[in-house]
């Protein structure tokens, strides 16, 4: 896993942003909100995780996107930090399942299949609207098609071999037209878990990461 500041300036709160398959630094160099420092964590070919980068923080925010949510259910579980607020955004700790995450056979079929134009599709997919692939694309991850195989294929063993962490989420926000984790899937998987929040958003929105990072989404701030 790569885990980089994208702000470090000792301050006293943190945000740590578990993003999504095939993001890196490019897509998510976002200002963050006054107060906070900003790691970003991206590149699940690994679940290695420098928990040292974490001490000294008075809070910390978690946000997580997408298969990201799993990540950072699988690297918490068991640990304790001081947590302000533990999000999740289209995504859930069962990332593949026909009912929880996104179906088997979707997943196993964009796998077996993958080509630049299988990403391209995704993406189109992901963002929802040729003006939103647009506004992903002005930012797109320096990752090679290579690598993003690499990490869907790892991705798929893992989770396959994980077993369902017993970290808690406090919210989980749900895109309404979300076309990669399908709302219907989400909104089972955090019934009784989590505070659901609608969203009229796709799997991708900037400006909601835009504003979620910046602070201005009053979902991660403190009441």
């Amino acid at each position: 896993m790569e885990q980089r500041f994208l702000k470090k300036e000792n301050n006293p709160h943190l945000l740590l942003f578990f993003a999504g398959w095939g993001a890196d630094e490019h897509l998510f160099n976002l200002s963050v909100a006054e107060g906070y420092d900003y790691l970003l964590c991206f590149d699940y070919r690994s679940l290695t995780f420098d928990y040292t980068l974490l001490a000294g923080y008075r809070s910390i925010c978690l946000l997580a996107w997408s298969m990201g949510v799993w990540a950072a259910s699988q690297v918490f579980g068991g640990k304790n930090f001081p947590w302000e607020r533990r999000i999740a955004v289209n995504g859930t700790p069962l990332p593949i399942d026909d009912n929880l995450g996104i179906p088997e056979a979707v997943f196993a079929g964009t796998l077996n299949n993958f080509s630049e134009s299988t990403l391209v599709r995704f993406r189109r997919r992901m963002c929802g609207t040729a003006a939103e692939v647009k506004r992903f694309l002005a930012h797109e991850p320096y990752r090679s098609v290579k690598s993003l195989h690499e990490e869907l294929s790892v991705l798929q063993t893992m989770v396959r071999q994980s077993q369902e962490s017993a970290f808690g989420w406090d919210e989980a926000v749900v895109g309404g037209n979300d076309k990669i984790f399908l709302p219907g899937n989400q909104q089972r998987y955090w019934l009784g878990k989590a505070t659901v929040r609608m969203r009229d958003m796709e799997h991708y929105d900037d400006d909601f990461f835009a504003a979620c990072i910046g602070g201005k989404e009053a979902i991660w701030t403190k009441d």
